[in-house]
């Protein structure tokens, strides 16, 4: 390849490139916006056998635990300014499982409604990390048994912290998180997710 081709092939990149540069900055959104997004992802238990244990009351210990699991969330927001925002949101934080020393196993399927406040450091127009602080109503339905008809097993409901750090990156109108949460159900039962999100703003 010529220098001569070389120079017009960079000279010809380099135009694009400024061009898209001028467009994503005209495209940029204005401070304030609503916005609704999906996110898909996985969790994971952060207990040991004996904090599982006094959370489904079961008085027994012959078991493992199965603690990963795919989760989603759906979320709506409105950015108030730059560094603000408030949320609501829906969590399916996918299952636990349980697995007695006989066969028999139990699984505990949560979810999470709350909401939650968002503050945001936009350290480029299309690049904001976030941190985020809020509360949950969540659910714990456990199904099955552990091999022992005398073990109570309960389901458990509460109302929670739920708090969590991650980045967006904004390509207007459409935004995309990566996100990591704890749902601090009680302090026999947390689980953290990992989450990739896609939205729209408006």
């Amino acid at each position: 390849m010529s220098t001569r081709t070389l120079l017009t092939t960079a000279i010809a990149s380099a135009s694009l490139l400024v061009a898209a540069g001028v467009q994503a900055q005209a495209g940029q959104p204005h401070e304030r916006y609503a916005y609704l997004g999906l996110g898909i992802g996985f969790s994971s238990l952060e207990n040991d056998r004996e904090d599982v244990d006094n959370f489904i009351e079961s008085g027994g210990r012959n078991f493992s635990i199965d603690d990963d699991d795919n989760v989603w969330k759906g979320f709506a927001g409105y950015q108030f300014n730059r560094y603000l925002a408030a949320e609501i949101f829906y969590a399916d934080l996918g299952r636990v499982r349980l697995r007695g020393t006989d066969g028999a196993s139990t699984n505990l399927e949560s979810n999470a409604y709350g909401a939650s406040l968002v503050g945001q450091l936009p350290i480029t127009t299309w690049f904001m990390p976030f941190a985020k602080i809020g509360a949950a109503n969540w659910e714990t339905e456990v199904k099955g048994n552990l091999g022992d008809s005398e073990l109570d097993l309960q389901d458990n409901d509460g109302f929670d912290p739920v708090y969590g750090l991650g980045a967006q990156f904004n390509f207007n109108p459409v935004l995309i998180r990566a996100e990591y949460e704890r749902y601090d159900f009680d302090s026999d039962y947390t689980i953290d997710t990992f989450t990739a999100s896609v939205g729209l703003r408006f």
